[in-house]
């Protein structure tokens, strides 16, 4: 890989991918979402001669055209994400998710890109009906979002089998780390924690997740970049450990010392039939095709996100008075 695109790149995964790139001595031209204002979300925090920031919206095929011209490796991590929102805007996730990435696709197959690495979720497979899941498990889409991300999967891999695009559907378990929106699980916790709040607003804390450290995660998609092998296939990243809500909230509390109770929040608990209760990840593809194994323990994952969460600088970027949807 010489020369990349990263879309979605002013975001949490993104960034992490972006910076992880320069590393490896690409050179990256980075997308974040156009605004008036100019801001590059997460980009802000980076500075580095080889990248190369853009501002745009996959949504829009001429522009997705426009900006695979020139690079050999295309990340496409654009995307909706929260789950909750998908609730309320469902027209928007099929916008972005599902025609974002026929856009790229599209762009790629015209500009005679070399790979392409489309972003999935495990959140495609629902509530696991064996563990641990590997890609064969069925997909169950239990909110809009995971329908819209599995309607992009099936794009991406329609192009592939048609055009013989050279697709990969990178699929990571529940990613977190520095920079991750306060809408999730652990830094929801860890924001409440910091800015002393000691009764802590969650949702349901019985589900199960499958946590990969985002430094682990941005070194699968690096991995997977770099083996033809994975052209076509869909490929977990996971860790191969299972651990509760509950478990990793007082995990949280150990690590930052705090001495708290915790308060469900009705506004954070998803419909009964959209609540995915248990995800384990089988990572064995990922590991025979590229070597891969995640480097972080979940504890050691933690500390660096509270780490970082507590740095004033840090945690004044987040609005912890307020659950985002």
């Amino acid at each position: 890989m010489d020369k990349v695109l990263v879309t979605g790149a002013d975001g949490f995964i993104g960034s992490h991918l972006t910076q992880a790139l320069l590393d490896e001595g690409c050179e990256v031209r980075a997308l974040a979402q156009y605004n008036s204002f100019n801001n590059w979300g997460w980009l802000e925090d980076i500075r580095h001669p080889g990248l190369e920031v853009v501002t745009g919206d996959v949504r829009d095929p001429n522009f997705c055209r426009h900006i695979v011209r020139g690079v050999d490796t295309v990340f496409h991590l654009a995307a909706l994400i929260a789950i909750p929102y998908s609730y309320v805007a469902p027209d928007s996730y099929v916008d972005t998710n599902v025609k974002g990435t026929l856009n790229i696709c599209q762009a790629v197959r015209d500009e005679g890109v070399e790979r392409l690495l489309v972003t999935s979720t495990s959140e495609v497979y629902g509530t696991a009906r064996y563990v641990p899941i590997d890609e064969k498990h069925p997909k169950q889409p239990q909110s809009p979002y995971s329908a819209s991300k599995i309607g992009a999967d099936a794009i991406a891999l329609s192009f592939h089998n048609a055009f013989e695009t050279p697709v990969t559907v990178v699929r990571p378990f529940n990613t977190y780390g520095p920079r991750q929106s306060a809408r999730a699980i652990i830094p929801t916790i860890i924001t409440q924690i910091a800015a002393g709040e000691r009764r802590i607003k969650v949702g349901d804390l019985t589900p199960t997740r499958d946590f990969n450290y985002v430094a682990d995660t941005a070194a699968g998609f690096i991995a997977l970049a770099k083996c033809r092998e994975a052209v076509g296939r869909e490929v977990n990243i996971a860790t191969g450990r299972e651990v509760s809500m509950a478990d990793t909230l007082q995990a949280i509390a150990s690590i930052m010392g705090a001495d708290v109770e915790w308060v469900v929040d009705p506004q954070r608990l998803r419909p009964g039939g959209s609540e995915v209760f248990r995800l384990l990840g089988d990572n064995s593809l990922i590991t025979r095709l590229t070597g891969w194994r995640p480097r972080y323990t979940l504890e050691e994952g933690l500390g660096k996100t509270v780490e970082w969460f507590t740095d004033p600088a840090n945690l004044s970027k987040y609005k912890t008075g307020i659950y985002n949807v």
